[in-house]
């Protein structure tokens, strides 16, 4: 886990961000804020294909990991490669959670959920806010 500070190969400033991305991509992408479950393009989403970083365009997810978790967010149960996301403790909400950001950008993501007894390879839960990505079809 990091603690935040860390330097990304995709180093904007908050004025190319804002330039950059919609008002509501800004706020979570980039403020760590939050869609309204249920409300995501990708929630329900079947297409096959790689889920990436609106932000930057890096890759993050494959579909074959997207799963029906229904919790009102895109979930899945592995990042393309561990090396594409990073983690970092989390406890604005007066709880202890494991925020999910690129690791190509520090875009935040999401959160990834631990033991909640999904019948999935890992076991986690990586709940994903649509905005947040895009996704190329296969």
């Amino acid at each position: 886990m990091t603690d935040g500070t860390k330097q990304y190969a995709i180093d904007k400033t908050d004025q190319e961000w804002r330039a950059q991305l919609s008002p509501a991509e800004y706020q979570v992408l980039r403020k760590a804020g939050t869609e309204r479950p249920y409300t995501g393009e990708y929630t329900d989403t079947k297409t096959v294909g790689v889920y990436k970083c609106r932000a930057c365009d890096a890759e993050l997810f494959r579909s074959e990991t997207k799963f029906d978790s229904h919790c009102g967010w895109p979930s899945f149960f592995a990042p393309l490669a561990e090396e594409r996301v990073e983690y970092i403790e989390d406890t604005a909400l007066g709880m202890k959670r494991v925020e999910v950001r690129c690791a190509n950008c520090g875009s935040h993501l999401g959160h990834v959920f631990e033991g909640e007894g999904y019948g999935t390879p890992t076991d986690l839960r990586y709940c994903i806010n649509s905005i947040s990505l895009t996704l190329a079809e296969a």
